[in-house]
């Protein structure tokens, strides 16, 4: 409510406008303060200061209620953890440390055991369950969370065109994406529908591997093969891998005690970004697991920042993993610098009674992504908080991190990282290079279902009249798209979608969107010149990480890679074939 208020401030945007509108006044400033003035205009502006009176205060009442949807739909998520119980049979593929600890009721006189749907729990049960009937029970608590989000999500769909056209926008998704990189929702209609294709030309292969692995399934239970469904889609993925790769993740995730990974990968962005981390002894922190960290130059005694690490799943507490930059960085009128602060969040499993806190190699590349986001906050170093850090467009905040990710799979950097948790011995080469083989598996599907989302969110986002209904739509796409049915059940999945609540409205497809740019980052500099390059880790630092948005994140780009990007490495490193017309 603040932020919107102090938004609407007619006198400050005067202001502005005077220093704007002064030709000899803006070519006296210095690049970042011109920007600045630049980005204030264009603020204001959006947020409907060029309107009449009677129109801008429509408008703010529009907003003030966006806001307050977007906090209940959020709230609601947090709040609303779906739970189940099932037997020990039911349960039949977890391993022995998923009942370790769990809490357990007494159902129809037996002993079943609680399952929630936090993430290491339903990834487990629908990776690795091998009853249909308990995956699908899994798919349809999850998918019926949260009922009373359908409307708030309508509402905000509507208010969102209504603001939009107000400011006289055709549409939400066109207001959005003017300030991104892709500036209007063509470019971003044709990269997902030219990804699609091509995606697609995976996904059949895919399909037909699966299929026939169930279709087995079926038949060695004497049951008849009905389809595909979402309760389907990991399990048998994931079966996939295990038999053509041998990779089972129980058994790469002996290699991946939390506490020794998290050390490790603290110690990859040390070297690379030149820092060095302090862990501070008893924090000042808001629960017992929370770490909190000090940031220094590895060659001098300067401080840069500091961040907290908040790791394990907990009641009430944010579901999925994410990174908030708490303070940014920026310089005050004498010159002292405010330093940043971010925090990471994720719901990693947590120690068991018989062993510590296992992460998946998922996990592990979640950690390098998220820590991404933090050290993009702790390195940029910018005059001004409103260009700190991740705050760049949309559609390329994402990239850093993704590239990052990359490290997961090479096996110099897995045989740091990943040491028994029994033997301390380091992952065998054999069980990295099998790893490393699967990384493309299912890349098709996986891929789909990510694009599913950005077409769902131009969808919804990208309509001229409003007539769109939120939950036919998703159920819609989801199976068109993603290709896995529904079943019968009345899903409200979109119900559970924050991003659309949180800041990625008109914005989804810039996850694969920047891919493109994370890829061609890593080819271009990191497998050329060597992972663990010292120069190329303090260029991207300082192309990269350090001007945040105080200059355009093409010219970042071009900076660090000394050419403009091309699609040419995201093609090759999902498992796609290059042609002429990729650029």
């Amino acid at each position: 409510a603040f932020e919107i208020e102090s938004m609407m401030r007619e006198d400050v945007y005067k202001a502005v406008r005077a220093v704007f509108d002064n030709a000899g006044e803006m070519a006296s400033l210095g690049s970042e303060d011109r920007r600045l003035v630049e980005r204030m205009e264009l603020v204001f502006r959006r947020n409907g200061l060029a309107l009449d009176k009677e129109k801008r205060e429509q408008l703010g009442k529009v907003r003030m209620r966006i806001s307050e949807l977007e906090i209940k739909f959020n709230r609601n998520i947090n709040e609303g953890n779906g739970q189940t119980v099932f037997t020990r049979n039911e349960l039949e593929g977890l391993p022995s440390d998923f009942f370790d600890g769990r809490a357990t009721e007494i159902v129809d006189g037996q002993e079943g055991f609680v399952v929630t749907t936090k993430y290491p729990d339903i990834l487990s049960v629908m990776r690795l369950a091998k009853h249909e009937e308990t995956r699908e029970r899994m798919f349809v608590v999850e998918g019926q969370r949260c009922p009373e989000n359908i409307p708030i999500l309508q509402e905000a769909v509507a208010l969102r065109l209504e603001a939009a056209q107000l400011l006289g926008y055709k549409t939400h998704a066109e207001f959005v994406l003017e300030e991104n990189m892709a500036k209007a929702p063509r470019p971003v209609l044709d990269f997902v529908e030219d990804l699609r294709a091509r995606l697609n030309v995976l996904a059949d292969k895919e399909i037909e591997d699966i299929e026939a692995l169930k279709k087995a399934d079926k038949q060695a239970a004497g049951k008849s093969f009905t389809g595909l469904y979402g309760w389907d889609y990991r399990y048998y993925t994931n079966l996939v891998k295990e038999q053509k790769h041998s990779i089972n993740d129980e058994e790469v995730k002996q290699y991946l005690p939390a506490k020794e990974v998290t050390r490790s990968i603290l110690d990859i962005y040390q070297n690379m970004l030149s820092l060095r981390f302090l862990k501070i002894d008893n924090p000042p922190v808001w629960h017992a697991d929370v770490e909190m960290y000090e940031v220094w130059e590895a060659t001098e005694e300067k401080f840069v920042g500091h961040f907290y690490l908040d790791l394990f799943p907990r009641k009430g507490k944010y579901n999925h993993a994410a990174v908030w930059p708490i303070r940014a960085g920026f310089d005050h009128p004498d010159g002292s610098r405010e330093y940043p602060v971010a925090a990471m969040v994720a719901n990693f499993p947590k120690p068991t009674l018989s062993a510590p806190a296992l992460l998946t190699h998922d996990d592990a590349t979640t950690l390098l992504h998220e820590l991404g986001h933090v050290f993009h906050g702790i390195c940029s170093v910018t005059k001004w908080a409103l260009f700190h850090g991740t705050r760049t467009e949309r559609d390329f905040v994402e990239a850093p991190s993704q590239m990052l990710e990359n490290w997961s799979w090479e096996p110099t950097v897995l045989q740091k990282l990943a040491v028994h948790h029994q033997t301390g011995e380091p992952i065998p080469e054999a069980l990295v290079k099998r790893l490393v083989a699967s990384r493309n598996e299912g890349a098709g599907l996986f891929y789909l279902r990510q694009l599913f989302f950005g077409i769902y969110d131009m969808g919804i986002h990208n309509t001229a009249d409003g007539k769109v209904n939120v939950k036919e739509l998703y159920n819609k796409l989801n199976e068109d798209v993603s290709r896995f049915n529904n079943g019968s059940h009345d899903l409200c999945d979109m119900s559970t979608y924050g991003h659309m609540m949180g800041g990625y409205d008109a914005g989804y497809y810039g996850y694969l969107w920047s891919m493109v740019f994370s890829a061609d980052m890593y080819a271009s500099r990191f497998v050329k010149d060597g992972v663990f390059n010292p120069q190329t880790g303090l260029d991207y630092r300082y192309e990269i990480l350090r001007p945040g948005s105080s200059r355009d994140a093409m010219n970042s780009l071009i900076k660090f890679m000394g050419r403009k990007p091309n699609n040419r490495a995201f093609i090759k490193s999902i498992g796609l074939v290059n042609d002429d017309n990729s650029d």
